[in-house]
């Protein structure tokens, strides 16, 4: 059999794979940005025992692979009760693991953010929360863009781990079909161009983005 064919003829394995992935990857990102969000303001808070176990957390997710944390979260938990299908625990990983860079980067351009925007926002009358949703998260969020497009490239690859838990995403679509029709070369090549065609459209994304903050007059970006 003519090897593309064998390709085309699996196709249903990489569309239900494509679609696995985009949803994980889609799913996780917006959990993990608001779980940065939240983190972010727990953080502005000043609370110094609570400030000091979300750095502590950050500092802990920064030195653990992804793929020890997925082990965890479905060969783990069920050690303690606690059991999810490979699908839910997958997203949960990547929930917290890239909750925890996005809180990185918000506190990395909270810490450069010039004072006088937060000090005329007081002087408005602005109470914390006001001056959190109206003028720190904007900020912060939009001026880091460049870095919160490369997280999400990141989170978009991390999703490939989870064929390791049996996640039928795109990087297990391409291993069952070479291993069915031993054509390993064509195989990962597709999952590559599909991971590509994902990566140019959040690509596009977060340029326009860019282009919407200029317009909105925030500097860095």
């Amino acid at each position: 059999m003519n090897e593309w064919a064998a390709i085309w003829g699996a196709r249903d394995i990489y569309i239900n794979g494509f679609f696995e992935t985009l949803y994980l990857f889609v799913i996780s990102s917006i959990l993990a940005f608001l779980l940065g969000c939240v983190f972010l303001f727990i953080y502005e808070g000043k609370w110094r025992v609570s400030n000091h176990i979300l750095i502590g957390f950050v500092s802990m997710m920064r030195t653990l692979p992804f793929l020890i944390l997925a082990y965890l979260m479905y060969y783990g938990l069920p050690q303690f009760g606690i059991r999810f299908d490979a699908t839910t625990a997958g997203l949960l990983a990547l929930w917290i693991y890239h909750g925890a860079y996005f809180f990185e980067i918000f506190r990395g351009q909270r810490i450069v953010m010039p004072k006088g925007l937060i000090e005329a926002a007081v002087a408005h009358g602005f109470r914390r929360h006001q001056v959190f949703i109206h003028i720190i998260l904007p900020y912060v969020t939009m001026s880091s863009l460049p870095l919160l497009g490369n997280q999400l490239i990141i989170c978009l690859k991390d999703t490939a781990f989870l064929c390791i838990i049996t996640v039928q995403e795109i990087t297990a679509a391409a291993n069952s079909v070479q291993a069915t029709y031993f054509i390993p070369l064509k195989a990962f090549l597709v999952a590559i161009a599909l991971y590509w065609v994902i990566g140019l459209v959040l690509e596009f994304s977060v340029r326009r983005l860019r282009l919407f903050s200029r317009k909105r007059g925030f500097t860095h970006v």
